[in-house]
């Protein structure tokens, strides 16, 4: 039977979550809300399904499997804390946009409350919900990659000087000094952790060019993260919010190497290449294989990460199991919590706040 769901927030990213659940066969949109009485009218009227303006009213009328919510707020997380938690307390399985919150203790606060209930909360870690992410841990599980050695990711927007359009008022962003920071690197996070592991030590380097700086826009939004990973590979993050064209790889690269191979996926969705360990030290190693999913549309991603959440649900896996969880995003937040941290010590090096314990699925854990 399809999950009943109610989506909350209806500006862009939410109306995509919501074609993505009525195009979906293991999902049952049946309601939407939006606190803006126009939006969830016109989203009710282009799904047929009933409009609510409060969350509230939304868990009292309609018997509800999963609440997806999809608000933003400022720093684009903001307005996550309050319907998670009222969703969890009703005793809802959620699925929350990312970042999980703009603030680290809300953060905590959601994760120990789904613990606590044992529901299902995800969070939308979509960039490595694709055919490329799935080849790229085949070559690690069947030790094509060996020994992790090295990690590196990059990650933004093209964009340039000429570009840029100032900061704008009344916006979710400027004014904000970690704006990009916390909106931003969950997915990097997410996509390094899930490849290579939790991460132990972040050193940052963060910075605004200088024209953000004439037009006294207060956003930070170059950084360069140093990483260690607790299984002793070490990385680089470098991420960026339009302030330069990307070069080689597009606007997003991911690569992991190893003692036996290295792959790297380009632009998210669309390749991967694989190097096997070898050849000239000194020349330039030829791929090995060239993995191209013939997928250019990014929002691809949303539909196949909304699925993996309903597969879970569906398939009742123990809460602490299900894909990109709500643990999953408190770790990008912790991590660009020492981000923050660094760069305000003047590029210290920085250990991340432990993650709550996991505690495992008594019905298959051996005495």
């Amino acid at each position: 039977m399809a999950l009943k769901i109610g989506v909350v927030g209806l500006r862009g990213i939410g109306n995509q979550h919501a074609q993505c659940h009525k195009n979906d066969s293991l999902a049952d949109l049946v309601a939407v809300c939006d606190v803006v009485k126009a939006r969830a009218d016109a989203a009710a009227a282009k799904y047929g399904v009933k409009a609510y303006y409060s969350l509230t009213e939304m868990l009292k009328n309609e018997d509800l499997d999963i609440v997806d919510v999809t608000t933003g707020g400022f720093e684009n997380g903001s307005w996550h804390f309050e319907p998670v938690m009222e969703a969890l307390e009703a005793g809802k399985n959620v699925l929350v946009e990312k970042p999980i919150s703009n603030n680290i203790l809300e953060a905590r606060q959601m994760v120990a409350k789904a613990a606590e209930k044992k529901l299902y909360l995800g969070c939308n870690l979509n960039h490595y919900f694709t055919p490329t992410a799935e080849r790229a841990m085949q070559y690690i599980k069947e030790g094509g990659i060996g020994e992790q050695i090295y990690c590196l990711h990059k990650v933004g927007f093209n964009g340039g000087e000429e570009g840029y359009r100032g900061a704008g008022p009344g916006t979710r962003l400027p004014g904000w000094p970690y704006a990009h920071l916390k909106a931003f690197l969950a997915h990097p996070f997410a996509c390094m952790r899930h490849f290579c592991g939790d991460i132990t030590h972040v050193q940052a380097f963060v910075e605004r060019p200088g024209h953000r700086r004439r037009a006294n826009d207060l956003m930070l939004s170059v950084v360069s993260v140093n990483i260690r990973f607790a299984n002793g590979c070490v990385g680089s993050l470098i991420s960026q919010r339009g302030d330069s064209p990307f070069g080689l790889g597009g606007w997003w690269s991911l690569e992991v190497a190893g003692t036996k191979g290295a792959f790297c996926i380009e632009n998210c969705i669309e390749k991967l290449y694989y190097w096997k360990a070898g050849g000239n030290p000194m020349g330039t190693l030829a791929p090995t294989e060239v993995f191209d999913s013939g997928i250019k549309d990014f929002g691809q991603t949303f539909p196949r990460r909304l699925h993996a959440f309903l597969e879970d649900v569906t398939n009742g896996v123990f809460y602490e199991d299900i894909r990109a969880s709500g643990r999953d995003a408190l770790a990008t937040l912790e991590y660009t919590w020492a981000v923050i941290e660094s760069y305000e010590s003047g590029g210290a090096m920085v250990r991340p706040h432990p993650l709550p314990s996991l505690h495992g699925d008594p019905t298959k854990l051996l005495d």
